[in-house]
């Protein structure tokens, strides 16, 4: 729970955290004229949807099972990552229609240096946000954090690129060099949405879960004495959770109560080795020839 809660927080922080990113990003783009920088702002309009939808997302993750959600709420943060992917892509066509239209009728920046200092900052901050969710992602599992992570770290890659572009046309005084570093950022944009999606789509598809599976298989092979064989092993996940249903073939002569005792034995050992894994086990007398798995 306390790890949950640390989720919400830290959901909330990133929220506020884009407000002020976005702030300071349009306000370099008001001192500058540079329609790079408009599509960096741009970008961090998303980001504060974004994480706002990871904080509701990571809210309802929160909520206990009830009557008609039996599996809890897990399953929201991948719907969140891939609405946030979705958003991204909106994003990047949005980047890259500004930035084609500027193509045509290109503007030198003003006041570069200062927009771009101010662009900086914004990038690191975002980056700071970005390392910090990304480190809570892998302790929690959180499709939802991880999303938004990368989401901003694809905005601390893109903004990089576009100050250096932009130092760079100012230099050769090239003003044509912004748009296109605009379409430059929209491509990374348009890249890092299609990838969001494409991952939350495979989590709301339930595929299985190989990292999960081996160390179950190892758990259970350590335990091999105490049954005669274990298959048809699957799995998929929920969130930060796993869900796993195997069957266990056990000696015949066990009765109900030795049965129960082995599956509660392996189950307790499987919590403690695996805790974000929910096992099932059905057990069932030896297979014989011919049974299928």
């Amino acid at each position: 729970m306390f790890a949950r809660m640390q989720k919400r927080g830290l959901a909330a922080t990133a929220v506020a955290g884009g407000l002020i990113i976005f702030v300071v990003k349009l306000y370099s783009y008001l001192v500058s004229g540079s329609v790079a920088l408009l599509s960096d702002a741009l970008e961090s309009i998303v980001n504060i949807l974004a994480s706002l939808m990871m904080l509701v997302s990571v809210s309802i993750s929160m909520r206990p099972p009830d009557e008609n959600h039996r599996y809890g709420h897990q399953k929201v943060e991948s719907i969140s990552s891939f609405v946030e992917g979705a958003l991204v892509l909106v994003a990047g066509l949005l980047i890259g229609r500004e930035a084609f239209m500027r193509l045509f009728h290109p503007v030198a920046p003003a006041q570069l240096g200062f927009a771009v200092l101010l662009s900086m900052v914004a990038t690191a901050m975002n980056g700071g946000l970005s390392w910090v969710l990304m480190r809570k992602a892998k302790e929690t599992d959180s499709m939802a954090l991880e999303g938004d992570a990368k989401h901003l770290l694809s905005d601390v890659v893109s903004s990089l690129g576009v100050a250096v572009g932009l130092l760079v046309a100012d230099s050769l005084d090239a003003p044509i060099l912004d748009p296109m570093m605009a379409l430059i950022v929209a491509i990374l944009v348009l890249r890092m949405g299609a990838s969001l999606v494409m991952k939350s789509s495979s989590l709301l598809m339930d595929n299985t879960c190989p990292e999960s599976e081996v160390r179950i298989m190892a758990i259970m092979n350590k335990h091999r004495s105490q049954f005669l064989d274990f298959h048809n092993l699957k799995t998929r996940r929920s969130g930060d959770r796993v869900y796993a249903e195997l069957h266990l073939s056990v000696d015949g002569g066990l009765s109900v109560q030795e049965a129960h005792d082995l599956m509660d034995h392996l189950e307790s050992d499987m919590r403690k080795e695996v805790p974000e894994v929910e096992i099932t086990m059905h057990v069932e007398p030896p297979r014989r020839e011919g049974d299928d798995d």
